[in-house]
This record gives structure tokens, sequence and C-alpha cells, in this order.
């Protein structure tokens, strides 16, 4: 997990903002499976996991802007289809500002209609949220039983498979 979370990272410092996006929605889906029994993803464990643990960063006018449902319909729409609005959204489309061009920071606003979120804090917000629950869940018997099978970066091989060259297995 530690090994996606920097590459997660990396992507986000260097503007790789599609790769750090489309990468940072997956997370709540991974953690929610760590966290199951049955180790399996699904959209009432994102939206749990994420209302848990990054929609609490997002509440402006005393409302939460944007909860689990939001982020897993948003989700599905953009790794699924490549949009950033989703029939049943409560917003017409999330906008994603790149951070820098302008000097100002614009974040968590609705713009007629449409979500404004700043893509690197939003990013951001994903992996301290995944950092803060991480050190609790591994002691779990269920992410103890899930992360055996979790997939694993093996710098030197796989062997029977491929030995001495990297793999993600």
């Amino acid at each position: 997990m530690k090994d996606i979370l920097a590459q997660i990272r990396q992507a986000n410092d260097a503007g790789l903002y599609y790769v750090a996006l489309f990468a940072a929605l997956a997370l709540p889906d991974i953690c929610g499976a760590l966290e199951s029994t049955d180790g399996q993803a699904n959209g009432e464990r994102y939206a749990r996991w994420f209302d848990t643990h990054v929609s609490p960063r997002y509440r402006a006018g005393g409302q939460t802007t944007v909860t689990g449902e939001d982020a897993y319909r948003f989700r599905c729409s953009m790794l699924h289809q490549g949009r950033t609005s989703h029939p049943q959204a409560r917003y017409s489309r999330i906008l994603f500002v790149e951070p820098g061009v302008s000097g100002m920071i614009l974040h968590n606003n609705v713009l007629n209609g449409a979500l404004n979120i700043d893509v690197r804090i939003f990013v951001t917000d994903i992996l301290e949220a995944v950092d803060a629950w991480l050190p609790s869940a591994e002691l779990t018997p269920e992410y103890q039983a899930n992360r055996p099978l979790f997939v694993t970066r093996y710098p030197n091989g796989l062997p029977p498979f491929i030995a001495g060259v990297p793999v993600i297995a």
C-alpha cells in the first residue's frame, strides 16, 4: 500500500493530475475492500469509507460538499466513462482546477451548479486520509486476511515466475 501511495504522491507533485486523480479515486475502493470480511469492493463500502475518512474535510456553509455517494458517482463516471459528471450527481459536473496557474486557490466551491475542487488538494486529502487510516487498519483481522492478496511490487521479481526484474503482482 505504501508503494502505491508514494507513487500517487509523486504523480501529484509532478503535476501528473490525470494519473494522480484516477489513482486517488481508486483508494477508497481498495481501503474498503481491505477492511471487509470478504475482501471485495462495492459502492456502499466506498461511500462509507469516504464519508468516514475524507468527507469531513469537505464542508462549506454548514454542509458536506463531497459525500461518499458523490465521490463514488464521480469515481464511476471518471474511471469508466472518462467523464466529470454523473446522471445522478448533485452537481452538474465537478471542475478540477490545477494549482499554480493564477496564484489563487479555487477549492470546495459550488459555481453555477458545478463543484469546484483543487485537484492537488483533493488528491492530497485522500492520501492523508489513507495515511491516517492505515496504521489501525493494518492491525485488524480483516486487513491481515486480505493483505496477502493485495497487489505488491517485487523489486527482484517473483520466483518461480520471473526473477531478476521488478514485477508488480
